[in-house]
């Protein structure tokens, strides 16, 4: 029998539906994150020099595929200071501090000031796992940083049902990398043996677990890309069956 004594988290489409804010945006009449990050960063570049919207959206997008590129070659994501600075850099441009610092900001609270909506069913999961297990986040950060992340799980009150927090702008490495599954195991004073890790995607999540020995589910209920090919030790569309596919993970060999 499979003995369990931890559950790990990702975040991103796992415990928060990936851009579920955007039809809100709409409402308000708001840009898309994509255009409104673009549109801060040239209208702050062009208020100190003009500068057309297009010089910047070209060196915003070589950045972004850049910055992909670290992500899922290298396991690095870079911070959103770095990555601002990038773009400041192909542009020839540099701007005070103070104006660098407001973009940062503004770029990194986006999600915060019009929050994505958790994924249907997390909430009563988390609240009825954490009676049985230590659970622990486990979340690579994009343009939404790790206390930011954990400022979303306050926000709809899932915070207390965390022990342990791997974000990679906080371990310095992104998923598969094996300091954000170690990071998370040492906070939880467990062996990875012993702890199941629930993500969306099958690199980063399900093959950077099980090059530790840890179990896995793969969360398909918000992105199923790899759901037809996965080494997944189990797969759950809806968190309404994850008691029950954990309670089959334990009586497995």
């Amino acid at each position: 029998m499979t003995k369990i004594s931890a559950i790990t988290f990702d975040l991103w489409d796992t415990v928060i539906q990936d851009d579920s804010d955007e039809p809100e945006r709409k409402i308000r009449g708001l840009r898309t994150k994509h255009d409104e990050r673009r549109h801060l960063l040239w209208k702050v570049a062009n208020d100190y020099q003009a500068i057309s919207r297009d010089a910047v959206n070209k060196a915003y997008d070589e950045t972004d595929a850049e910055f992909r590129i670290d992500w899922y070659d290298n396991c690095i994501t870079w911070t959103v200071d770095v990555r601002i600075r990038r773009i400041f850099e192909k542009l020839g441009r540099k701007i005070p501090e103070d104006a660098f610092r407001k973009i940062v900001s503004a770029t990194e609270n986006m999600e915060i000031e019009i929050p994505p909506a958790p994924v249907q069913g997390i909430e009563n999961i988390l609240e009825s796992l954490s009676k049985q297990y230590p659970l622990g986040v486990i979340s690579d950060t994009i343009v939404t940083p790790g206390r930011n992340l954990r400022e979303w799980l306050r926000m709809f009150g899932m915070l207390k049902y965390f022990s342990s927090f791997a974000f990679s702008d906080e371990v310095g490495h992104s998923k598969p990398h094996r300091d954000m599954f170690l990071c998370a195991a040492k906070q939880l004073n467990f062996p990875l043996t012993e702890i199941v890790h629930v993500g969306d995607r099958e690199k980063k999540d399900i093959d950077g677990a099980h090059a530790l020995g840890m179990r896995t589910i793969l969360f398909v209920g918000s992105r199923n890309t790899d759901a037809n090919s996965t080494k997944a030790d189990a797969v759950c569309e809806n968190y309404g069956d994850f008691i029950e596919i954990l309670d089959r993970m334990k009586q497995q060999n």
